[in-house]
């Protein structure tokens, strides 16, 4: 099994809590010796200062933040003073500010293969090419490529070289069905013609656009790994269909992962809004057969969801940017201003106070006392139990 395929498999965890105390735990108390019995006994009050009944993260929640002023351009020259932060409504003190052009990147390109998209790939394979070779700096930054269809494929995992990222964008192209001897339709492979085998993660369902179970898997099982700036660049009509995570989880993910996501609606106009999943529900489809999709039911889907609002949602709720390919913003430009906020964001940190660092979700307000400006920035955190 290759590394990227043991990546999209579910790792088994055992629950906190399941763990049983050994038996006979207090009769072997009873045989210690009685000086050792006595230090332990002198130091249990150290222990119980030194250690806080309930552990927290809180030692501090960064966030990025993008400032614009109200014609659109981004705003530079802001200092740690100018902004205001609130967690729960409660106000918070910064305690770390940068200006930040220069950290490292850990940068997914998620690409929607669907049919849907087959006459736009060409477009999204040229641009993704010279995207990824401008922004990518060999020495700091790294990134990953995923496609999702029917199935979301690993195209090739974390690297920092763009020799390898440029050969899985080259591989970049829709699923072809053809029938099988049994007269059911089948895929003949993702991507790479290989029939989903490298690092891949399929439903069994055929035609579909996994968009949420692509986030999902991007952001649980390769951001959440990573440190510093992290962000996802979606490529999409913004039309799911047959993903086993619903949008709710996908943007929960990328939360905890705490993953900015940029959206590029690019629809086929020809194909018409709202055109993914072609080919029928009884195709077959690729992907590892023990995934996290064999076996569970479809979830319910709407009949005709807007793509627009769906990357629009995530867009905003991560903290990322929402685009759209038209014939005055194409697609290179599009790269091109996400270039450039990638590299001006500004970097916030703080150390939320006890009361206020209670695991579960947070929720954030961040603002700039400038007049006619606007952050963007996530809506909020989860803060993690240890």
């Amino acid at each position: 099994m290759s590394p990227s395929q043991e990546l999209f498999r579910p790792k088994p965890g055992i629950p906190i809590g399941t763990q049983s105390s050994p038996k006979g735990l207090n009769s072997k108390r009873a045989e210690l010796p009685i000086a050792l019995a006595t230090l332990l006994l002198s130091a249990l009050p150290l222990f119980t200062q030194q250690t806080p009944p309930i552990t927290v993260n809180v030692a501090a929640v960064n966030l990025l933040a993008t400032v614009r002023d109200k014609h659109g351009n981004i705003v530079r020259n802001l200092a740690k003073g100018d902004f205001s932060l609130e967690q729960d409504g409660k106000p918070q003190s910064l305690t770390y500010f940068a200006k930040e052009s220069d950290l490292p990147l850990t940068l997914g390109l998620l690409v929607d293969t669907s049919l849907s998209q087959r006459r736009v790939l060409d477009q999204e394979r040229s641009a993704s090419r010279s995207f990824l070779d401008h922004v990518l700096r060999e020495d700091k930054d790294q990134a990953f490529l995923i496609h999702f269809d029917h199935e979301v494929e690993l195209l090739q995992d974390l690297t920092s070289s763009r020799q390898k990222l440029l050969a899985a964008i080259d591989q970049i192209r829709s699923p072809q069905f053809s029938q099988s001897s049994s007269g059911s339709s089948t895929s003949s492979g993702g991507a790479g013609g290989d029939g989903g085998g490298r690092g891949s993660h399929g439903h069994g369902h055929g035609g579909g656009t996994l968009l949420y179970d692509s986030v999902y898997l991007a952001s649980n099982e390769l951001m959440k790994k990573q440190q510093g700036r992290k962000a996802l660049v979606v490529l999409t009509d913004g039309v799911d269909r047959g993903s086993k995570e619903s949008l709710s989880e996908a943007l929960e993910s990328a939360e905890r992962a705490d993953t900015l996501i940029y959206c590029i609606l690019f629809a086929d106009k020809e194909e018409g809004h709202g055109g993914g999943g072609y080919g029928g529900p009884h195709m077959g489809g690729g992907g590892l057969g023990g995934g996290r999709g064999g076996g569970y039911p479809r979830r319910t889907e709407e009949s005709r969801p807007d793509g627009k609002k769906v990357l629009e949602q995530i867009a905003k709720t991560s903290g990322g940017r929402f685009f759209e390919v038209s014939k005055k913003e194409t697609l290179d430009k599009i790269y091109a201003d996400l270039d450039e906020e990638l590299r001006n964001q500004y970097v916030l940190g703080y150390s939320p106070d006890k009361p206020d660092a209670t695991p579960g979700y947070h929720k954030l307000h961040l603002a700039v006392k400038q007049k006619d400006t606007q952050v963007q920035t996530r809506d909020g955190f989860y803060l993690e139990p240890k």
